[in-house]
């Protein structure tokens, strides 16, 4: 065997290799458009084997509406023309549409004479999904109503959508190309590094709120979110950021805590005017007790004076959740027995509920507490006095003290309406009311709400336990060692 044959035969199987390990689909087809080969990328992508394909018109995988395609591929063909990178539709065997990319080529003779063609066809399902999805992203970064803008580890801005256009001045080709310093007030330059660094380690900075700058030289308080950048090899190239103008947020933050120190102002006003008539009220009614010696008279009065206590008690309740909103409900700490509160606290509600029964369980002597003993027996005249409320067909009422590690626990039980497990977790919120429906029972619901601030503020938890018509057992624990 000649030399030259040799190095021929190599070459062809060398092509032949390539080939069939090609991932591409490789055919070949004659001028007539009989396939004369197919390789096995093109069995994968068109789902015929070889045996199938070989030998049949090249219509096999064209589209009736695409047939045109072929006929001007042969005239390029036949005229000794290659044509590159033609996109269409060819169609698989389960007559699924496939979108490739076509690149054509004649096939000569030994004279130079076109004999046929020979197709590379891939498939670019993948990149159109990946345009569809990249087009999609900048139409949404287009029309954000927020800043988008990217840039490079070094700041370099490599996008600026409208609405940064909108907010601060500058135009894309103005903003492109330039430091991200561009924006950002001198006093606030080290922000950046900050939040390079972060970036750097793969980290999001969310909500970072600070002043940045316009063309005009305005500044605009913004809150920024500001994401790495990744390429498809996992490495960090930039960060993405999303700025927010947040002066309107600001303005009514501004408005609305001038609202609220306005509205604490007035309850704290009305609380005082209300209190005083009442306590006056209060004064005439005793004296007028004191003067009238008819029972019936006398019951009246009490009643009377019972009324204006329970007023007066409402207001101060009003009072005090004002004072919560406001942060400015104060406890004055100082160590004393809680079981000395108790037991007071229960002959206090005992001799104001004459009709009730208040029976104490417990096996502790004393317990020294260090919290406000003032607010602490609040807790309990609220606990006690709803137990004897929402217990209309009852007269008894149980209340338990022991000690649990280095807490005391208290509990109050009723064998009253009960509450169903579906409100129990919002018993302790403001103004919530188990059944606004049942008038029957008063009530503002902000009694459980002071509890819940009252227990927690002396760093102890509140809870209950409770079932429709079996009655409820509010339980409270304090730390001993400090409230």
């Amino acid at each position: 065997m000649s030399e030259d044959l040799w190095i021929l035969e190599e070459k062809q199987a060398m092509l032949a290799a390539i080939i069939m390990s090609s991932d591409d689909a490789i055919i070949s087809k004659t001028l007539d458009g009989i396939i004369t080969s197919w390789n096995p990328a093109a069995e994968r992508l068109f789902g015929y084997d070889a045996k199938e394909a070989i030998g049949q018109h090249i219509t096999l995988i064209i589209p009736d509406d695409r047939l045109n395609e072929e006929k001007f591929i042969i005239r390029q063909i036949a005229s000794g023309k290659k044509v590159d990178h033609f996109e269409t539709l060819r169609q698989r065997k389960n007559g699924q549409l496939v979108p490739i990319s076509l690149t054509i080529s004649p096939v000569l003779n030994s004279k130079g004479k076109v004999i046929g063609a020979s197709k590379i066809a891939r498939d670019i399902s993948a990149r159109q999904q990946a345009d569809e999805k990249q087009a999609r992203l900048a139409a949404i970064v287009d029309t954000s109503d927020d800043t988008i803008l990217s840039k490079t580890l070094n700041g370099i801005i490599t996008s600026w959508n409208k609405a940064a256009v909108r907010m601060f001045g500058f135009s894309e080709a103005e903003a492109i190309g330039r430091h991200i310093s561009l924006i950002i007030p001198e006093e606030r330059i080290d922000e950046e590094d900050f939040i390079i660094g972060e970036i750097r380690k793969g980290n999001k900075v969310a909500h970072f709120q600070t002043i940045r700058q316009r063309k005009d030289g305005s500044l605009v308080p913004i809150s920024l979110s500001v994401s790495p950048i990744i390429d498809k090899n996992g490495n960090i190239i930039g960060a993405s950021k999303i700025a927010r103008d947040i002066s309107g947020e600001q303005e009514l933050y501004r408005k609305l805590k001038e609202i609220n120190a306005k509205k604490d102002e007035f309850i704290a006003l009305a609380s005082h005017e209300l209190k005083t008539p009442l306590t006056s009220i209060n004064g005439y009614l005793q004296l007028l007790e004191q003067r009238i010696s008819d029972k019936k008279s006398k019951d009246f009065v009490q009643k009377m004076r019972h009324q204006v206590t329970r007023l007066t008690e409402l207001v101060d309740d009003i009072l005090d959740v004002s004072k919560i909103e406001a942060g400015k409900l104060k406890l004055h700490k100082a160590e004393f027995d809680i079981l000395k509160v108790v037991k007071n606290t229960i002959d206090l509600i005992a001799n104001a509920n004459p009709g009730h029964q208040l029976a104490l369980h417990t096996s502790v002597k004393f317990c020294n507490l260090k919290g406000d003993e003032h607010r602490i027996e609040q807790l309990l005249i609220n606990l006690l006095t709803n137990a004897i409320r929402y217990s209309p067909d009852s007269n008894k009422v149980e209340i338990f003290v022991s000690t649990e590690q280095d807490d005391v626990k208290i509990g109050v039980k009723d064998f009253g309406l009960g509450i169903s497990q579906e409100k129990l977790p919002n018993i302790f919120s403001r103004f919530y009311r188990v059944d606004d429906s049942d008038t029957s029972v008063s009530g503002l619901g902000i009694g459980l709400y002071l509890c819940y601030e009252i227990v927690t503020r002396h760093h102890g938890m509140i809870w209950a336990e409770s079932k429709p018509g079996f009655g409820s057992t509010f339980w409270f624990t304090l730390p001993i060692k400090d409230s």
